[in-house]
């Protein structure tokens, strides 16, 4: 069978449709149908920023991908027929970091859109190792395709919380709330924390609103100190500790950056979930100063998808409501329309025969 997708072929190029014969399939190995795969800013990162893939070009992008096992290798077959979420992020399990809990880390991880095909296309190939099955979403109100989201935009600042070491009655300040920000304040109000959602966008804030945010501020109107006043003010007035904030860098911007750093205190957890290429000067003995400490969150181990998907199932993380679906063929636009901030969703690709 061939496999349909739209394929990068060079940096700052628009995305070109490709076709691929699809080969047999190898021990451990699965052809899943693609329900539909979200957009990244990670991905305009390969196409736009010059950020450069593991695997060669030309190469089918994409990471955030949901669908069907429509084909199995024997010693996986068991999945056959399955619906499933792909990780972002599938290590390999038997390696020295994978067998200490570093998955994160393993040196032979695959990423789809980036190490093999991904999922701007019909298909994909991937491992079965890691793969989350998707129970049956009859009556749920919940599609599959929606879903697709979880493989990075939830589950990415899900991992950033559980390494918080978040708990009830937490202060959790989220950077940047224009996806992976916006599904960890859901995570963080789930989880019975106190979130504040800082972004630039009145409209996202008036949103995050409704969806668990209990305290919103806009950056356009209000410097990094003033931002912190804010904080502290609220927090005293909820009765709640003044230290250990729980931070989450979500916006993947120099500014926001600068923000997050800006919101130590004393035994504060920064977690830097978001990414840009561009370089940020902060003081970075405020962390000695504070007894605090900052870390990296690379995408999610596969344990954690099955306790994301019951929270989304649960309906205490709403995924429907941040998702606008476009068909596949509209890759270019969207990728233009992403770039240029005139979309507040996450978008979700529905490949054109599905």
């Amino acid at each position: 069978m061939q496999i349909q997708g739209w394929e990068m072929t060079a940096v700052g190029a628009p995305l070109v449709p490709a076709t691929r014969e699809l080969q047999a399939l190898e021990a451990g190995q699965v052809l899943v149908r693609v329900a539909g795969c979200g957009v990244c800013h990670t991905d305009l990162g390969f196409r736009d920023d010059g950020v450069p893939t593991r695997h060669p070009l030309p190469l089918i992008l994409g990471h955030e991908i949901a669908g069907t096992v429509e084909q199995a290798a024997d010693d996986v077959a068991a999945w056959l027929g399955k619906d499933v979420i792909v990780p972002a992020v599938m290590p390999c399990g038997t390696c020295d970091a994978c067998t200490r809990g570093r998955g994160s880390i393993c040196p032979t991880q695959i990423f789809p859109g980036n190490d093999l095909d991904g999922g701007f296309a019909t298909h994909v190939v991937v491992p079965a190792r890691g793969l989350c099955p998707v129970p049956d979403l009859d009556g749920t109100g919940v599609e599959l395709a929606d879903l697709s989201v979880i493989a990075d935009a939830v589950t990415t600042p899900y991992q950033s919380i559980v390494r918080s070491g978040l708990r009830e009655g937490d202060v959790a300040i989220f950077v940047g709330i224009g996806g992976v920000g916006g599904f960890g304040v859901q995570i963080a109000r789930a989880l019975g924390a106190q979130a504040v959602a800082i972004d630039v966008d009145a409209v996202r804030l008036e949103r995050m609103a409704q969806f668990g945010a209990a305290l919103t501020l806009d950056t356009t109107e209000l410097d990094g100190r003033a931002v912190k006043k804010a904080i502290k003010g609220f927090a005293k007035e909820r009765g709640l500790a003044l230290t250990e904030w729980k931070i989450f860098e979500c916006s993947g911007t120099p500014a926001g950056q600068q923000t997050a750093f800006g919101l130590l205190v004393h035994g504060a957890y920064l977690g830097v979930v978001g990414f840009t290429p561009k370089k940020v000067e902060v003081r970075l003995s405020n962390l000695m100063a504070f007894d605090a400490r900052a870390e990296g969150s690379w995408g999610c181990l596969p344990e954690h998808y099955p306790a994301v998907l019951d929270l989304v199932l649960k309906g205490e993380v709403q995924v429907a409501p941040f998702v606008e679906r476009r068909p596949l063929s509209a890759i270019n636009e969207t990728f233009e329309a992403i770039g240029a901030h005139t979309v507040r969703d996450r978008v979700v690709l529905i490949p054109d025969q599905a």
